[in-house]
């Protein structure tokens, strides 16, 4: 790692079609974890986030619950679950395009970092298979094994920017001549930090914003099963990797319920 570039890529929608915080709810209910009625929410979730409909009170009142809900959960148990769910829900569902960029870059000697609101510990499984060199991403507090149910780090809008920022002072990178994709009207401010920044299958309003500031639209369209196009050693998906803040990808999923609300 450390190269004089990088490539910097959101994950829900961007790298991958669907939300990966709702692909947990139902494994967390057969694992024990959620009761019919937290999958409901999530089912709820989901719909709004895809039809774009919940306006930021209703989206931060539901943050609040599930937030507090996955309190007390063990991380064991949900590492067991996050690495079989990743498997089987995920990998099915990256674009091929993204999939083509992200080889695109690595070809030219950038570094790959998926950037997310999701928890860290379900995003970095999922930048393993892609073979990204870094993530940033939000962080559940753990105490004793189990989740507090509060954020130690919301990686979300100005504050994923600031990440980025940090992490290309730490790595050395040269934002002018790097690369940001991301769906989102949210992402504006990380676009932001980099010479070249392009909009993936936006709204209106990042429709707008990437017409102002002369960036890139771009449309993906063709989800893949990622697995058979990797090569071994990325196929398996570590379940001793401790997923401290994979539960923020369900307790703050609701954040992308409204457009432009998207991680």
């Amino acid at each position: 790692m450390g190269g004089t570039s990088a490539a910097f890529f959101d994950l829900d929608k961007t790298i991958i079609a669907t939300s990966s915080s709702t692909a947990f709810s139902r494994p967390f209910r057969t694992g024990g974890l959620l009761t019919r009625r937290a999958v409901l929410r999530s089912a709820y979730a989901q719909a709004a986030f895809l039809l774009g409909r919940a306006d930021e009170q209703q989206t931060e009142r539901l943050r609040r619950t599930l937030s507090a809900m996955v309190a007390g959960w063990d991380v064991d148990k949900v590492a067991a679950i996050v690495a079989e769910t990743v498997r089987e829900s995920i990998e099915p569902t990256v674009y091929a395009e993204a999939l083509e960029l992200i080889r695109m870059h690595q070809s030219a000697g950038r570094d790959v970092v998926v950037v997310s609101a999701s928890g860290s510990d379900v995003v970095r499984p999922i930048a393993q298979m892609l073979g990204a060199d870094d993530v940033v991403a939000t962080r559940l507090e753990v105490v004793d094994g189990r989740y507090t149910g509060r954020i130690a780090h919301y990686a979300y809008g100005p504050a994923k920017a600031a990440a980025v920022l940090d992490l290309a002072r730490r790595r050395g990178y040269d934002l002018a001549t790097s690369y940001a994709y991301s769906d989102s009207v949210t992402d504006v401010p990380m676009l932001g930090t980099v010479g070249h920044a392009a909009v993936v299958n936006p709204d209106r309003a990042l429709r707008r914003v990437a017409a102002e500031r002369g960036w890139e639209v771009l449309a993906f369209r063709r989800p893949v099963a990622l697995r058979p196009r990797l090569p071994p050693a990325h196929r398996t998906v570590p379940t001793a990797v401790v997923v401290a803040a994979v539960v923020v990808a369900v307790a703050l999923l609701v954040r992308r319920e409204r457009p432009g609300m998207r991680t």
